[in-house]
C-alpha cells in the first residue's frame, strides 16, 4: 500500500531475525545496502501504527542510529532511489506544514515534510515528528 511514497528503510520481521533491532538492521542493508551496528543505536522511538483503517493492521518500531559518517546507499529492487536528508533542513517550519492529497480516491489535506525529493507524509512524517520532537 506504500508503493510510490518517500519512506525510511523497514519491514516486517523474519522468523530468522532475533528481535524487531535485527529486522531494521537486514531491512536497511536488503533495501539501501546500509550497513548498521547495533552499537550504532541511540534510541528507539514510540511504535506508530497506520491512522488509515484500510491499511494493514501493523505497529512499526523506529529505531534510530549515529553514524559517523553519511555512506553511500544503494538502493535494491524495491526502492526508486534513496537520498540523504539532513535533519535540520526538516526542522524549517516552511518545510513542516500541511499538504492536500488524493489518497486513494480522496482529497486529504495532511501534515508532510516538503522536500525536493517530494512530500514525506503519513507514517513516515509522523515517525521523523517523533525524532525531531525528542531533539
Amino acid at each position: 500500500p506504500w508503493s510510490g511514497h518517500l519512506a525510511l528503510p523497514g519491514g516486517r520481521q523474519d522468523p530468522d531475525d532475533e528481535d524487531l533491532l535485527a529486522t531494521a538492521i537486514r531491512e536497511a542493508a536488503e533495501e539501501v545496502s546500509l550497513t548498521l551496528d547495533r552499537s550504532a543505536l541511540v534510541r528507539t522511538l514510540d511504535d506508530v501504527i497506520p491512522r488509515t483503517p484500510t491499511l494493514p493492521a501493523i505497529a512499526v518500531r523506529p529505531f534510530v542510529f549515529r553514524l559517523q559518517q553519511r555512506p553511500l546507499v544503494v538502493p535494491n529492487i524495491e526502492v526508486a532511489a534513496a537520498e540523504w536528508i539532513e535533519l535540520a533542513a526538516l526542522t524549517n517550519p516552511a518545510v513542516h506544514r500541511e499538504i492536500d492529497l488524493d489518497v486513494a480516491g480522496t482529497r486529504r489535506r495532511v501534515p508532510a515534510y516538503v522536500t525536493r525529493f517530494g512530500n514525506i507524509w503519513g507514517m513516515t512524517e509522523r515517525i521523523l515528528s517523533l525524532l525531531l520532537a525528542e531533539g
